[in-house]
């Protein structure tokens, strides 16, 4: 079965057959986790990089931002029984996809913000596809912990 994730929105999943799937990835980050050994993944859509700009919203819904989003993803997987050190995590999206127009250069941002999390929480990336102008799907698998993006009609693994 296939969960859309949307924008500012988490899904975690560990039902065989199942994928997350977020879609129109532009500015906004995508972060994929999966344990392989509990067989849990969780998929992130988040839109702004510091919930410093509105903390109410960041309260009421921390998957906005990725300050909030990242830490609140990796929790909730942990009680589904996901290990830090088990987990692959990938990223994709932080585009710019208004050319010369991205005034607040909100998808680097983005990307800075997710990098800053990782580092100060000692987490990884196994694989990424970020920046560029271009949007992105973002696909993870629940089966096997495969991921992908498609783009202007392209498939790429992660």
């Amino acid at each position: 079965m296939r969960h859309i994730v949307g924008v500012s929105d988490m899904k975690l999943c560990r039902e065989s057959g199942d994928v997350l799937v977020t879609h129109a990835l532009g500015s906004c980050v995508g972060i994929g986790i999966y344990d392989p050994v509990a067989r849990v993944g969780g998929l992130l859509h988040f839109m702004l990089p510091t919930s410093s700009v509105d903390e109410a919203k960041g309260r009421a819904n921390p998957c906005m931002f990725g300050d909030t989003g990242i830490p609140f993803l990796f929790r909730e997987a942990y009680k589904y029984g996901a290990v830090k050190d088990r987990l692959r995590v990938v990223m994709a999206g932080g585009a710019q996809v208004f050319e010369n127009k991205d005034f607040f250069a909100i998808g680097k941002r983005n990307v800075v913000i997710a990098r800053k999390v990782f580092w100060k929480n000692n987490v990884l990336l196994a694989a990424e596809n970020v920046g560029g102008n271009i949007p992105r799907t973002f696909y993870l698998e629940i089966d096997t912990g495969r991921t992908w993006i498609t783009s202007s009609g392209r498939k790429m693994e992660l």
